[in-house]
């Protein structure tokens, strides 16, 4: 049965921030409220977790996972950013983004995509998220939380407890949630390619 968590939206209480951060230590899976609706979430190093992504979101191995990053430095870290890439997407960060570019040696091969050795990033507009991610202090292993046959991201954690409840193992609640998934840009090769259209705004890119 997942355990709920219900955080302050604005002020993150630390003792909170805390067990959710060692939940995800212990190698739990865990829903969690962004800047565009509900994430799945676990540790960079956990198989289980991605796996049971996978299984939930009834998804493939050729899914794109995405890193959740805590900001720039960080995501400089993980995937390499072309000079012609650099400067848009600092600007577009934090936001409703997911870049998917070529991943660095820092990430695990499972999570790349298996021929293009490419991996999703992002840096959301969201506290809560912010927060963990500082007590984490490492990126998140994320990937949206849309059902099989749905669209849109969940928005509720009671709902998603409900109906996830012995699939998952924590929920964290922090406030109002937006229920539009991000805009995902490929950008792995020179020419940025609108994969999503969502929150953000793709023009900015010239696409």
């Amino acid at each position: 049965m997942a355990r709920f968590v219900d955080i302050h939206p604005d002020n993150p209480q630390p003792r909170l921030l805390e067990q959710v951060a060692a939940a995800l230590r212990d190698d739990e899976l865990i829903a969690y409220p962004t800047d565009s609706g509900y994430a799945l979430g676990c540790q960079l190093g956990n198989r289980d977790g991605r796996d049971r992504i996978l299984r939930i979101r009834g998804l493939d191995d050729k899914h794109h996972f995405t890193l959740m990053c805590r900001d720039f430095s960080q995501l400089g870290q993980f995937v390499h950013v072309h000079n012609s890439a650099f400067r848009a997407i600092k600007a577009a960060t934090p936001g409703p983004y997911t870049f998917i570019l070529p991943a660095t040696g820092e990430v695990p091969r499972r999570l790349m995509h298996p021929k293009k050795k490419t991996v999703g990033v992002r840096i959301p507009d969201h506290t809560f998220v912010h927060a963990l991610l500082d007590v984490l202090g490492e990126p998140l292993l994320t990937s949206t939380l849309i059902l099989p046959g749905e669209t849109e991201p969940r928005t509720m954690g009671w709902e998603i407890k409900e109906e996830l409840d012995h699939e998952i193992d924590l929920v964290v609640e922090a406030g109002e949630t937006p229920a539009e998934p991000t805009t995902v840009v490929d950008w792995s090769d020179d020419v940025p390619e609108v994969v999503r259209r969502g929150a953000g705004d793709p023009d900015r890119f010239g696409v």
